[in-house]
């Protein structure tokens, strides 16, 4: 799959995107990632992208054409291979789960990222198929939120990650969060491994995994269970959850003062 980012600052993706596992994966030929220097088109011995807002406003605003040939360095030419062009823009729909799923059906995806006060909107009508936030807040430039979404993407392309079992089962997946997990020691600081995920009976465990997903879905992200049918039945093992956990929350020691 193959990634490109229209940015003024190339070498900040690349250091972020270049590390880890998506670091590998481009090693090995599974990702492409290129970060593309807007300021490469600029036409001008300066590098000038940018310029002053028509009807007034305080600062800067990149120009439409440096974008726009940026854009078409990243193209085949080909009509019928025209990359999906996505904006980093805090006015776009919040990335989530199924739309990152969405994505990673692409061949190539454009990444384009703003800075100063933005883009002119003429360029943004001619080449962006769709805007895409990261969550209800500002940023400085687009940068940290193209990187975020190439990850949340990259995750779930053949061959990134050993199978796709590494990340079916986390949390958002399934439309739930993911359950709490455990490793060695089998009890530290005097808290126990549930007896559960040392049974080695994988039915029981899978379901403990689901039902305390629920759980931790009820208790920290309510407003998710909205879009899910949860059974009479699922209802009464959450509860039973919550009773359980109260007990133990009545049992931990007060700290000395």
């Amino acid at each position: 799959m193959k990634f490109s980012v229209l940015t003024l600052f190339p070498e900040q993706v690349k250091r972020f995107l270049g590390e880890s596992i998506l670091g590998r994966a481009e090693e090995k030929g599974i990702l492409e990632i290129d970060a593309v220097d807007i300021r490469d088109f600029s036409g001008n011995h300066y590098g000038k992208v940018d310029d002053t807002l028509f009807g007034g406003g305080t600062g800067m605003l990149m120009q439409c054409e440096p974008v726009y040939q940026a854009y078409l360095s990243v193209c085949s030419g080909d009509d019928t291979k025209k990359p999906h062009c996505i904006f980093m823009s805090p006015k776009g729909a919040v990335l989530t789960q199924e739309k990152a799923r969405e994505l990673s059906k692409y061949e190539h995806l454009v990444i384009l990222c703003g800075h100063y006060e933005g883009i002119d909107q003429r360029v943004l009508d001619e080449i962006v198929d769709e805007d895409i936030s990261i969550g209800d807040y500002v940023l400085t430039g687009g940068e940290v939120a193209a990187c975020v979404v190439i990850d949340c993407i990259s995750r779930m392309v053949d061959g990134v990650l050993p199978n796709s079992e590494a990340y079916e089962e986390e949390s958002h997946m399934q439309g739930y969060l993911e359950a709490p997990q455990y490793t060695k020691p089998n009890i530290w600081h005097d808290k126990a491994v549930p007896e559960v995920m040392l049974s080695g009976n994988h039915a029981k465990i899978k379901e403990w995994k689901r039902l305390h997903g629920l759980y931790d879905t009820w208790k920290r992200r309510p407003d998710m269970l909205e879009k899910l049918d949860i059974s009479a039945e699922d209802w009464q093992k959450i509860l039973q959850i919550e009773r359980e956990e109260s007990e133990k929350r009545k049992q931990v020691p007060p700290v000395d003062e």
